[in-house]
């Protein structure tokens, strides 16, 4: 597939959104990733209020996030062998049965064996758009200045899902009925998902097309690729966080008795994401890309650690909304360099590395605040994002050298208009 090439001196979000064919993915691709942001509150919302518990509704919600990055990526190698359309398809049909199920034995009051059975399909077939919609831009921008435009407002689109969603399904759940969070969520699936899977023109190449593109390299998973493992780490350390403030929030709401505070606090967060996202997509870095996701992610870790240390609705706010502000960057910057890492016939599973990893790390996150949410309180559950982004930092600058891009001289874009050789700090 031909790179669409943009003359426009400083691309900006307006020139990526004008590229021929970009809207026919961006606004269906849009709406079929809110269920991402929507799945892990859905069911903590659901089945605490069924058991009573933030610890069981912690592992179940783990279960499914484990399931999803278990087999996101080999949804990223179908859909890099076989075409997006046709792994799609029957992904979302098969979710949104999942999800139904799940609703159906949590209001049952089924034992918990019955719930993490039904949650191993609910996450492995979450439907991996995100990459999807990566995957359709590399294929179109590739070796262009709107690259690095089109990672930036990928992330801005994500943490949008992240501010929507979370508060979206909160208030479902607390407002109308405690399984309203799931139900919306199984629904946008199906018809988001169905609607993405439509647009057959943007679909990258795929099987024997998409290899004709890496001039002669053979495939290999983007896995055994030693840079994709060591962003797929520090995007557990991202999931920790995500995951960590999911839980906390909530059980803090409860404590504070002001359920409908969980949705506030979570969208600030997401919405210093966004900000923050947006932001990284207007900038013309001089800093190389190492050295910014390094950077990014020592904020993210100082940030992160003093959450456990506040105990107010306002601080809370404020020091979240720091939080948010920090994840683009290092978000925005590990999709960034994984582009230059990886052939264009394993781009999806990449994607999904890192998506998947972002997911493991939320489910691990998760369980382990929602049982020290139940044993200590809502300030323990804080302290998983701490140690989860110190874990992932010290791999990260131990690991930093394996970041270099995997073929001298490659180009690649940094900030808004400006293409210049990738520089390994």
């Amino acid at each position: 597939m031909e790179s669409t090439v943009v003359s426009e001196k400083r691309p900006g979000y307006g020139a990526l959104l004008r590229t021929p064919g970009a809207l026919s993915f961006v606004l269906p691709g849009f709406a079929a990733r809110q269920p991402f942001a929507m799945l892990t509150i859905g069911i903590v919302l659901l089945v605490q209020h069924t058991t009573g518990s933030y610890g069981s509704a912690g592992a179940v919600a783990a279960v499914t996030g484990v399931s999803m990055a278990l087999f996101a990526p080999q949804t990223g190698k179908l859909a890099d062998r076989f075409g997006q359309r046709a792994v799609l398809i029957p992904g979302v049909l098969v979710h949104t049965a999942s999800v139904s199920l799940l609703v159906v034995l949590a209001l049952a009051g089924a034992p918990m064996w019955a719930l993490f059975l039904a949650a191993v399909p609910a996450g492995a077939s979450v439907p991996q758009v995100g990459p999807m919609v990566r995957a359709r831009w590399a294929a179109k921008l590739d070796g262009t200045p709107l690259m690095s435009t089109a990672a930036a407002f990928e992330s801005v689109t994500d943490e949008f899902t992240f501010v929507v969603g979370p508060v979206l399904a909160t208030a479902l759940c607390t407002g109308v009925h405690p399984a309203a969070g799931l139900i919306a969520e199984a629904t946008l699936t199906l018809i988001g998902g169905l609607f993405f899977a439509a647009q057959r023109s943007t679909q990258p190449a795929f099987g024997a097309a998409a290899a004709g593109l890496t001039d002669g390299e053979p495939h290999r998973s983007a896995l055994s690729i030693p840079g994709v493992r060591v962003l797929a780490v520090a995007l557990l350390g991202i999931g920790s966080v995500f995951g960590g403030m999911q839980v906390s929030l909530t059980a803090f709401s409860q404590e504070i008795g002001n359920p409908g505070a969980n949705g506030l606090l979570y969208g600030v967060f997401a919405a210093g994401n966004m900000l923050a996202g947006i932001a990284m997509g207007a900038v013309a870095w001089k800093m190389g890309p190492r050295r910014r996701l390094i950077f990014g992610y020592i904020g993210l870790t100082i940030a992160a650690s003093l959450l456990w240390t506040t105990h107010s609705v306002l601080l809370l706010g404020a020091l979240g909304l720091i939080v948010g502000l920090c994840i683009a960057p290092a978000l925005i910057t590990a999709y960034t360099i994984v582009e230059t890492l990886v052939p264009a016939s394993s781009r999806t599973e990449a994607f999904t590395w890192l998506t998947g990893a972002v997911a493991l790390g939320q489910a691990a996150a998760v369980t382990v605040a929602g049982r020290l949410a139940d044993a200590h309180g809502a300030s323990t559950g804080f302290l998983v994002p701490m140690a989860g982004t110190v874990l992932a930092l010290i791999t990260l600058i131990t690991l930093r050298s394996r970041l270099r891009p995997r073929a001298a001289g490659r180009v690649a874009a940094r900030g808004i208009g400006h293409r210049v050789p990738v520089t390994v700090d």
